[in-house]
């Protein structure tokens, strides 16, 4: 009996150093893992109806302090915040963020959220008001830009919530809209907002040498985008030959033609209408 008793105990001891192994194992095991990312808390309860949300009302403010560097490079390319937002129009296409960055920090500093009238770019000075105009509806909206983005190529304005659901955005995610800075003072209401074009192309570029601009459209036609040619217009008593593709449906048809564009070291392609 003593000689099990003895066993027993020797047993017992060696079940509790093994437990005392495990443990420290495992311990050291979740010690060492990554911890899994704590998701943010979900964002309010949409308003009922965010129609009735004010536009951002354009009024003077100071540069921001943060979010305004001479440059900065995301995703190995370089960015330059330009000195004034005076003058600037651009048509492209529009995107939106939402519930995944609510209440994060902007560019600036204050948190974004996503049923304000606010939106990011890449280049404006921060803050910035802008109007922005949905071509296929012509609805407008003013949006005062406080955060830097989008960073998906081919896309010139990340929208809030709001701002995308009063364009008639939100379904598809995208759409081609002209975006134009406004300066503080001017009434909103006063600015016609662009009428929905006829047809939207692709630029691939604009030349004042029809020889120049008739060799890119051959070395688009020889890569089987057939849809290109050569608009002539008159800019300031000078004769411009613009290179375009289309028309063009869609964004996703948009991002294609884009994407062979720069194939071909076309790298500055760009929205246009008639």
């Amino acid at each position: 009996m003593q000689s099990y008793a003895l066993s027993s105990n020797s047993r017992r001891a060696q079940i509790a150093t093994a437990s005392a192994v495990l443990i420290a194992a495992l311990l050291a095991a979740c010690a060492g893992a990554p911890r899994r990312p704590i998701p943010p808390p979900a964002p309010p309860t949409p308003p009922a109806n965010v129609a009735v949300i004010p536009d951002a009302v354009p009024r003077p403010e100071p540069r921001s302090a943060k979010g305004n560097p001479a440059f900065y490079d995301v995703f190995g390319k370089r960015y330059f915040v330009l000195a004034t937002a005076n003058g600037y129009i651009e048509r492209g296409v529009a995107s939106w963020y939402g519930p995944g960055f609510h209440a994060e920090r902007t560019a600036t500093g204050e948190a974004y959220d996503m049923y304000g009238m606010t939106a990011a770019h890449k280049t404006l000075p921060l803050p910035a008001y802008v109007q922005v105009t949905n071509l296929r509806n012509s609805r407008s909206v003013v949006v005062r830009v406080n955060d830097r983005g989008p960073f998906k190529e081919g896309r010139i304005i990340d929208l809030s919530y709001t701002a995308a659901s009063k364009l008639d955005i939100l379904r598809d995610g995208t759409a081609f809209v002209e975006v134009r800075a406004l300066t503080p003072g001017v009434e909103a209401a006063t600015l016609a907002p662009a009428p929905a074009p006829s047809a939207l192309f692709v630029q691939a570029g604009a030349f004042g040498s029809e020889a120049n601009a008739s060799k890119v459209l051959a070395q688009l036609r020889a890569q089987g985008i057939d849809k290109s040619f050569v608009r002539q217009d008159q800019l300031n008593g000078q004769t411009l030959y613009r290179v375009r593709v289309g028309p063009i449906p869609n964004v996703a048809e948009f991002d294609r033609v884009v994407a062979q564009l720069r194939k071909l070291g076309i790298a500055d392609a760009r929205l246009a209408a008639d």
